[in-house]
């Protein structure tokens, strides 16, 4: 799925013009993107985290020469998935997991049914 495809599909779900949907999540993108380059982590519950890492510096091989070559350290970018999403990915899908827990009142349920049919299977 590329970034048009998952605005369309956001858009369907949510009722919503696919021009609005797509500033949300350029918007998303732009507030997650920031917090993790200034350091941050950026924690969804039952989604996961995107958070900063490093890498060391170590000795790595030019695949044409064969020739030894020094890699710099560099940061980059983690993202540990959150146990409902995995979950989701292998199948075990609990509707109380959800993204945005179903509160007492059914508020969320409508954020919650969107992701799926609450089967075990995990499909939609």
């Amino acid at each position: 799925m590329n970034k048009q495809e998952l605005v369309d599909a956001v858009a369907a779900k949510t009722g919503d013009s696919k021009a609005a949907t797509g500033e949300a999540i350029d918007a998303v993108i732009a507030a997650i993107t920031g917090e993790v380059t200034k350091g941050g982590t950026v924690q969804l519950v039952g989604f996961g985290s995107f958070s900063t890492g490093a890498r060391a510096a170590r000795v790595g091989r030019n695949p044409s020469t064969g020739a030894e070559i020094q890699i710099p350290a560099a940061k980059t970018v983690k993202f540990t998935a959150g146990k409902a999403f995995k979950d989701a990915v292998n199948g075990v899908w609990d509707r109380t997991q959800a993204i945005g827990r179903i509160s007492a009142d059914g508020a969320a349920a409508g954020r919650v049914t969107a992701l799926g049919d609450g089967g075990s299977n995990g499909t939609a």
